[in-house]
């Protein structure tokens, strides 16, 4: 009796799902936010009513645009900018490595949201509304 051959799966593919080798570019994709990572002295609970509620509106202008449109667009205005790490006072978590870039989104005038984007998410860590995060290089 011949010896049946147990097939291979195929890679896990779709709509919402690819495997680390048919990784995708997600600059056509539009941003989704993470707060997980959040550091507690630049959190939420730090921000007024005011900056809570300037906050929310500004993570959902932001989720009408693509990551490409955000990359494209001014700093000041729904773009973003690079900061060094080397430039941040405040404790990176653990999981980021040196070579991860840092991001920053005004989200209260000119007060930034800072953290770091992974694929389509954007995971914000500080929000920096009293300009202490970094030295501004």
């Amino acid at each position: 009796m011949p010896k049946k051959q147990i097939k291979s799966p195929e890679p896990l593919k779709g709509k919402f799902l690819r495997t680390h080798e048919g990784r995708v570019s997600t600059n056509q994709d539009r941003p989704l936010f993470g707060l997980e990572y959040i550091d507690a002295t630049y959190s939420l609970k730090a921000c007024t009513q005011l900056e809570k509620a300037v906050f929310s509106d500004t993570l959902a202008k932001l989720g009408q645009l693509t990551w490409q449109e955000i990359m494209n667009a001014n700093r000041h205005g729904v773009g973003c900018e690079i900061i060094p790490q080397e430039q941040i006072h405040g404790s990176i978590p653990q999981h980021v490595t040196p070579d991860v870039r840092m991001l920053a989104f005004r989200f209260c005038g000119k007060a930034p949201m800072v953290g770091y984007r992974e694929d389509r998410i954007f995971y914000v860590i500080w929000l920096d509304r009293d300009f202490t995060l970094d030295n501004h290089g």
